[in-house]
């Protein structure tokens, strides 16, 4: 199959292509906006036409939706795959999400419920992958010098998201206001496996916030305009996450030894800063390494699996993370990966884990060879494919 992928700079993509070229797929590229981050859409949607009209393809593929793809690629009659590593995605409220020539994987399995209703035979659900083989060589080739550099008791590698939180720019709000706000983002930060924002934010709470956020979320004029999505999953969503990150370095670095790579501001955290990691060649060594690696999913991602457990796992590495909706139907909790429902949970695997080190490479190595034989990028994509085009199980 010949396909054309529009990159615009995901981590993740070089691994789909080398995944695609696996199953025999040939491969052009549309990079310009790896670079140009700023490019009018004009340009893009120019610079796309003139590479279909270049040469004949089976199907168009990105990661995360772009509605000017999806209504080139109808015009076109030409399959547009994408499939969702973030959450939120603004753009799949755009109209476009209707067309006919979509097919929409998404990660999230709430992602999921909301979007297929609007095209129910051309969304699906389907996770992350990794690819353990990438990893591998990295791993293989470090030194012995590598290892003990990034040897750590615990780590955790990415954003703490202060420096990103656009809830931070409230301003002006009534006591009222923000003692609720603040008490159902408590309340939310401490549930695990069940997400209810939405489910207590009332249209006067919705209205005065938006009054007092500058530069509140617009849709565009072709999209669904849903102030609550919005103000969930792109305000009170990532505050959570700013809040959670800090008080779990906090809680974590008071009793045990933490590296934390970031570029985030870590001043009274009593942690290491080790600051930011590479992710193709450090990273996958820090995974490695380290007795305990973290994740702690950003709270926008209700029910999914974000890349970092795959590539944790990938590497080899012990993980222990904050339970998700979505773990035990890709991992078995205790043989392949460790998870924690509660701050007491997290400080007694913490303990346990440390202490412990048959349990703690047994786990590590069943996780890997779980994601090795089923979460790997050729097998995701060949799952994404036979969905996409009905193609028959084997065997029928």
């Amino acid at each position: 199959m010949n396909l054309l992928f529009y990159r615009y700079g995901s981590i993740c993509e070089p691994d789909i292509i080398s995944g695609f070229s696996e199953l025999g797929c040939s491969i052009d590229e549309i990079t310009v906006e790896i670079t140009e981050k700023n490019l009018p859409v004009t340009k893009r949607v120019t610079i796309f036409h003139q590479a279909l009209t270049k040469r004949s393809y089976d199907f168009v593929f990105s990661i995360n939706f772009y509605p000017f793809i999806s209504e080139v690629c109808n015009i076109h009659g030409i399959p547009y795959l994408c499939w969702t590593v973030d959450c939120p995605v603004m753009d799949l409220l755009s109209h476009s999400v209707e067309n006919n020539c979509n097919r929409i994987f998404l990660f999230d399995a709430a992602q999921y419920r909301d979007v297929a209703p609007r095209n129910p035979d051309h969304v699906f659900h389907l996770p992350l992958a990794t690819n353990p083989a990438r990893w591998d060589r990295v791993i293989l080739h470090s030194t012995a010098d590598d290892r003990r550099k990034y040897q750590s008791e615990i780590s955790f590698v990415g954003s703490l998201y202060t420096e990103k939180c656009p809830y931070d720019r409230l301003t002006g709000a009534s006591d009222y206001l923000s003692g609720y706000l603040n008490g159902i983002m408590d309340a939310q930060q401490k549930l695990y496996g069940c997400y209810f924002l939405e489910d207590v934010l009332s249209s006067s709470v919705i209205e005065e916030f938006r009054s007092h956020l500058p530069g509140f979320y617009t849709p565009t004029e072709k999209a669904i305009r849903d102030d609550r999505m919005a103000m969930a999953r792109l305000y009170l969503a990532p505050k959570i996450s700013v809040s959670e990150r800090r008080r779990t370095m906090t809680v974590l670095g008071e009793r045990f030894p933490v590296d934390l790579y970031t570029a985030s501001d870590t001043a009274g955290l009593p942690v290491q800063n080790r600051g930011l990691a590479k992710t193709l060649t450090e990273m996958p060594l820090i995974f490695h390494n380290s007795k305990i690696n973290l994740n702690i999913t950003s709270k926008a991602i209700r029910e999914g699996l974000p890349l970092r457990i795959f590539d944790i796992l990938g590497c080899g590495g012990f993980l222990l993370t904050n339970y998700q909706t979505e773990l035990p139907s890709c991992f078995t909790i205790g043989s392949d990966l460790e998870c924690y429902g509660s701050e007491e949970e997290l400080l007694e695997k913490t303990e346990y884990y440390l202490t412990h080190e048959k349990d703690r490479e047994e786990i590590a190595h069943n996780g890997y060879e779980t994601v090795k034989q089923y979460h790997n990028y050729p097998k995701r994509l060949l799952e994404m494919l036979t969905l996409a085009f009905r193609i028959p199980a084997s065997g029928h």
